[in-house]
């Protein structure tokens, strides 16, 4: 007789006894596996953690580890109306400190042409109509060499050659518009306005062909020597004055008239109760004090960040009943910390503040920064911080952008080598996703175990079941025998 499942042949519930030794040899080692692997993922997103905090701190520390980062000029402006934004300004690096009384007269303008009154009765007239073929008109100005040709066709509308200048592809600012002014002695006039400013940039209209009811609609002939229409506004340059002296630009942009400053008029400046001189607005260039104030509360917040992240996953449960840190005493992870706070706590000989004590950064009992209100007798931190971005900008920059001993320079070599793609934890997350591949091959090995192990003793117990029913069969075969004798 066959055995279809275990127990059927000898009523014994091996099939569950066998469940139960597949069960006593996968638990232990699979549990083993499961806690491995958890500690793995742990330090694995532990790493991850820490590595981000140190990447951001990397960006912190590079936002002042430069002259160009640190001593940014701010220019503060004032107006005559909080109303009315005359102009804007813009300083580098290296302007001057300053103040400046500086008005705005006059805002840079384009060159304006308009055909002449009853030139044209109405948009629907036809420009040329002589028979002569088709011609050419070109705009340009002469001091930029911004040129631009448009084909003037036969019996072309005034408003169809408006479309032709505007929709031309080379036009470098040219606008043509049609005002209607809806009397006989005015017409319909053709005006074309110039986007190219500053004295002597007048637009120029050719008339290529010399035909003659193009005269209408152009400045000068293809010679260039007649004068057909002239600006009605000519092109002019910005004006302002800048602690009593003039000044001028081509266009609104002052660029570099005060050195490494440029300032844009953006409206004119309104006129004194005398109702002829321009009221001042006022620029000073100082340091930007604000900038660099963000940027230091941002590498305190960095910094502490790291310390807080550092201490979480580094740390011993304090009972029974906490657990420990995923990376509990790792020796990379406070070695990270401790390099940290010996360079924060280190001097700086090139500033004559000497550290970062100087300007209220302080240390605190759990290894994070602080600008404190507390007064110990040297001033609260508030107050140092404070007296130095006041008084003491440059030395501030020293301190921590020293090629050699500048807090910043040195924190963010520390935290390339630890946070680039080639750094230390790198190699540790590397480490530790080899170690987890490696507890996926265990998974696949133990598996492969399991099968062999279940087929094994699934034999082994299918031959006890195959005697023990062979011997109930026997015993059962006696008892019918000596029945039937007796």
């Amino acid at each position: 007789m066959t055995i279809q499942s275990l127990g059927v042949g000898s009523g014994l519930a091996l099939d569950d006894l066998v469940r139960q030794l597949i069960s006593a040899e996968r638990t232990p080692k699979e549990q083993r596996l499961d806690a491995r692997e958890e500690r793995v993922q742990d330090e694995i997103s532990a790493l991850g953690q820490i590595k981000s905090k140190i990447s951001a701190f990397k960006d912190a520390v590079d936002d002042l580890r430069t002259d160009a980062s640190i001593n940014g000029r701010e220019p503060t402006i004032t107006h005559p109306s909080e109303d009315i934004e005359i102009f804007s300004a813009e300083a580098t690096n290296t302007a001057l400190r300053g103040s400046y009384d500086i008005s705005v007269s006059q805002l840079a303008s384009g060159s304006r042409i308009e055909t002449a009154d009853a030139a044209f009765t109405s948009p629907t007239d036809a420009v040329l109509t002589d028979g002569a073929g088709d011609t050419t008109m070109t705009f340009k100005i002469d001091s930029t060499g911004d040129s631009f040709t448009v084909n003037v066709t036969q019996n072309m509308t005034l408003a169809e050659l408006r479309e032709a200048i505007n929709n031309n592809a080379d036009n470098f600012g040219v606008n043509a518009n049609i005002i209607d002014t809806g009397t006989a002695t005015g017409g319909a006039k053709l005006v074309f306005t110039s986007d190219t400013t500053g004295t002597g940039n007048d637009l120029v209209i050719v008339n290529d062909g010399d035909r003659a009811e193009l005269d209408r609609l152009t400045t000068t002939d293809s010679a260039e020597t007649a004068t057909n229409l002239t600006p009605v506004l000519t092109a002019a340059n910005a004006k302002a004055t800048i602690d009593g002296i003039q000044v001028e630009s081509e266009t609104n942009t002052f660029d570099n008239t005060i050195q490494n400053v440029t300032f844009t008029a953006n409206k004119v400046s309104p006129l004194n109760s005398d109702g002829v001189t321009r009221q001042s607005s006022t620029m000073e260039i100082g340091y930007d004090k604000e900038g660099l104030e963000t940027k230091i509360n941002d590498f305190i917040d960095s910094y502490n960040g790291i310390i807080d992240e550092i201490k979480n996953v580094t740390r011993y449960g304090e009972s029974e009943l906490e657990e420990d840190g995923a990376l509990a005493g790792d020796s990379l992870l406070r070695g990270v910390s401790s390099r940290m706070a010996t360079i924060v706590g280190s001097s700086v000989q090139s500033s004559e503040l000497g550290g970062l004590f100087a300007i209220g950064i302080e240390l605190t009992t759990d290894g994070k920064l602080e600008i404190s209100s507390t007064d110990f007798g040297l001033g609260s931190g508030e107050s140092r911080f404070d007296d130095a971005l006041e008084n003491s900008f440059d030395d501030i920059a020293k301190i921590f952008t020293d090629e050699t001993q500048g807090i910043a320079t040195r924190l963010y070599d520390i935290a390339d080598e630890y946070a680039s793609s080639g750094g230390l934890i790198s190699s540790r997350e590397k480490a530790a996703q080899d170690n987890q591949s490696q507890i996926e091959d265990a998974r696949a090995r133990l598996e492969q175990h399991m099968l062999g192990y279940e087929t094994m003793v699934r034999a082994k117990y299918l031959n006890l079941d195959q005697t023990v029913s062979r011997l109930n069969q026997t015993g059962s075969a006696l008892l019918a025998s000596l029945g039937s004798y007796y």
